[in-house]
């Protein structure tokens, strides 16, 4: 896409005055790194990161049809969710099963919701859910896009205390949430405990105007700016799926290891893609590899195993492990543990199967 067509988010001047290197992320121009990926990596595992997120969208669910509806469009069950502020992971599935994005979901009242979608999906999961609400008997649905709002995540084992101490009362406001739930400070000023990093933090959303100081504070009490390089190699340590390379429309939840975020509990909840997942599921194997020799895995990459062949989704150098991790789509019915080769500039590599998550907590789960 050319320069003149990308998105910017309201942080982009101060990426170019930090000498941020840009990149071509679905349709936005974003930081890949300020200098070293490896560094920042290494920041988020050890101290303390931030990334600039708001390319991600907001969508305020609203209305006394909010429940039957988000109960409807979403393969995760809502009715789960009692606690005020708290959150839930799933995906959103076309009528084959297939994923249109997968999102968070946070829960304050029975008629206010919010949803944080994927950049790249927006527009297509704003469409859908127009279309959606319009087809079903709901009740009264406003879907609100918030473009007004900005996203900073901030990430590792002194997040919270450093974005604690940006702010007078914060920690009292915020010290109690448990993982996966989030607290509005003011009308539009929220903190959720969540990320892509595996590591503990927060995801702070606030008016667009107001991010740019909230960047500066936060680099004032040495908090390190963080790239989307960081970001891909942190999540696949996580065990956590990107979309577009491990999932998309034509992937079931199950074919990409989410099938935990699926509800099939009440029986009479007919959401979109319910049948096909029951009635006609795709199947095969995802899970983590490693790769044995020197050498870097990447996505598309062919894997031979005893079953048959599959291929890498998503790989990387990973920098905690020292040595090259990815997740695999195979054959159903091969076992962690399993060797298996994958082919690099025409070699056949060793490679061993494993379990997601690689890292949890910046602990190696696998050697």
């Amino acid at each position: 896409m050319s320069s003149e067509h990308l998105q910017f988010t309201p942080l982009h001047d101060t990426h170019l005055s930090l000498g941020a290197k840009m990149v071509d992320f679905g349709g936005w121009d974003m930081p890949v790194s300020y200098g070293s990926q490896i560094e920042e990596h290494h920041a988020v595992r050890n101290a303390v990161g931030m990334f600039d997120v708001s390319h991600m969208l907001n969508i305020d669910i609203s209305g006394q049809g909010s429940l039957g509806f988000l109960r409807r469009v979403l393969a995760n069950d809502v009715a789960r969710l009692a606690v005020p502020g708290k959150a839930l992971y799933s995906c959103m599935l076309n009528p084959e099963g297939g994923v249109i994005d997968d999102l968070i979901v946070y829960f304050f009242a029975p008629n206010n919701w919010r949803l944080v979608v994927n950049a790249g999906r927006a527009k297509v999961d704003v469409a859908w859910l127009h279309e959606q609400a319009g087809q079903g008997d709901y009740g009264q649905v406003q879907i609100t896009p918030r473009h007004d709002l900005a996203m900073v995540a901030v990430q590792g084992p002194h997040a919270r205390e450093k974005v604690w101490n940006i702010r007078s009362g914060l920690q009292a406001q915020t010290e109690s949430l448990s993982p996966f739930t989030a607290v509005f400070i003011e009308s539009d000023f929220m903190v959720a405990r969540t990320g892509y990093t595996g590591e503990d933090g927060f995801e702070i959303v606030l008016p667009a105007t107001q991010v740019v100081d909230l960047w500066n504070a936060l680099l004032a009490q040495g908090v390190r700016p963080c790239g989307l390089g960081a970001r891909d190699t942190l999540r696949l340590e996580a065990g956590m799926n990107l979309y577009g390379q491990d999932m998309d429309e034509a992937i079931q939840p199950a074919q990409a290891g989410l099938a935990w975020t699926i509800s099939l509990k009440d029986e009479a909840r007919d959401f979109i893609g319910r049948k096909a997942i029951t009635q006609a599921p795709k199947r095969n194997a995802f899970m983590g590899i490693r790769l044995n020799e020197r050498g870097v895995m990447r996505a598309h990459m062919k894997v031979r195993t005893e079953l048959g062949d599959g291929e890498i989704t998503s790989g990387t150098m990973s920098p905690t492990l020292g040595f090259s991790i990815g997740f695999a789509r195979l054959p159903e019915g091969i076992q962690p543990g399993a060797s298996v080769k994958v082919e690099l500039r025409g070699k056949w590599l060793p490679a061993t199967l494993c379990t997601l998550p690689f890292v949890r907590n910046g602990k190696p789960l696998v050697s």
